[in-house]
């Protein structure tokens, strides 16, 4: 498969995903985590599936903390392709100043957002995908892949589709929708009309900046600053405006008629909590889902998911619950069940509370 001349992967590496606490932590957050069992993390495969369509034309943006780690895991990478943010200021800082860098070196490139912590389990069907977003962001769209639904999920924002447009796989987008209660989300799936959002932006790199400049013109000023002058990142990056590339771009362009989506019918999951990575993880029939050290775990009529202790002696009998989450990291052991596995960030709000940071 051929590149794409002139495309540029960008790839956020940012959160901290708690509802997957113990095993994603402060300092070692999922996208660093293989949670597959096929020996690459989350963010290692998503540059393996990005490389065949950029050619090495690519950008990580992280936090300065997990810089180091980043590139432990990137050997590959030249250390001024991966950012190190100095401090949070959400998605569209992050997506923002790659753009702008971007935009410096090449002021004609397309550039494509891809969070590092999605799984993806088709990867020609979304390159091909990718192909076609670049096609269309290239007329003059702020391009978004909209995911076909699988079910009526209140865990993801939702895309309107509107008119198809001539001669592409695109649609206008009438709007973007924030995530609906269950009943509004069987709605949306019984018209055919809606995607779900997974935060995936095709655009021109200028043209990105150009209509984050429309409605937030300090944050663009900003960015374009930094890329001017890499040596003013710590002191600028901290004060800019902390917003999401949703509110901040793609919905007033939407409202604007300046957005269209590409639907892409690979598999696709952020894998947000245990449920959806039991869900995502083959397993036998009447059996949990078992990571870690899966030798030591021996279930009865069990199911849901397991996580034994790599470097522990233990061995783990599970009998007869139904929906168990159990994951022993040495250190941490938690105990829920996949119904409740959206309440783990509560924990880890109580286990903060309580002064146990060094767990988190």
């Amino acid at each position: 498969m051929s590149t794409i001349p002139g495309f540029w992967a960008v790839i956020p590496a940012g959160g901290a995903g708690t509802r997957l606490w113990p095993l994603s932590r402060e300092n070692f957050p999922k996208f660093l985590l293989d949670l597959t069992g096929d020996g690459r993390s989350l963010l290692q495969a998503t540059i393996d599936r990005l490389q065949p369509l950029s050619d090495g034309r690519m950008l990580v943006v992280t936090g300065a903390a997990h810089r180091a780690k980043v590139l432990a895991q990137l050997p590959d990478f030249e250390p001024a392709d991966v950012i190190g943010e100095p401090a949070r200021r959400e998605s569209m800082a992050a997506i923002g100043l790659a753009a702008a860098l971007v935009e410096r070196r090449d002021p004609d490139a397309i550039i494509g957002s891809f969070a590092a912590d999605q799984l993806i389990d088709d990867d020609e069907a979304f390159q091909r995908t990718v192909r076609e977003a670049v096609r269309v962001a290239a007329t003059g769209k702020l391009v978004t892949i909209g995911i076909e639904p699988t079910g009526a999920s209140t865990a993801y924002g939702y895309i309107r589709c509107g008119e198809p447009i001539p001669g592409t796989a695109a649609h206008d987008v009438q709007q973007f929708v924030e995530k609906p209660t269950a009943e509004v989300a069987a709605e949306y799936l019984a018209t055919g009309g809606y995607r779900w959002n997974a935060g995936m932006f095709v655009v021109r790199a200028s043209l990105l900046l150009d209509l984050l400049e429309r409605w937030h013109p300090e944050l663009a000023r900003g960015l374009r600053q930094i890329a001017a002058r890499p040596e003013t990142l710590e002191e600028v990056f901290p004060t800019l405006e902390k917003v999401a590339i949703d509110i901040a771009v793609a919905e007033p362009a939407a409202d604007a008629g300046l957005v269209a989506v590409v639907p892409g019918s690979f598999g696709w999951d952020d894998i947000g909590d245990f449920a959806s990575l039991a869900a995502v993880t083959p397993h036998k029939d009447n059996a949990p889902v078992l990571l870690g050290k899966a030798e030591a775990v021996h279930s009865l009529d069990a199911t849901g998911l397991v996580f034994a202790a790599k470097d522990g002696g233990k061995t783990y009998a599970v009998v007869g619950i139904e929906n168990v989450v159990v994951v022993d990291t040495g250190d941490a052991l938690l105990i829920t069940t996949i119904e409740r596995a959206q309440d783990v960030k509560k924990m880890v709000d109580q286990l903060k509370g309580g002064g146990l940071n060094h767990l988190l």
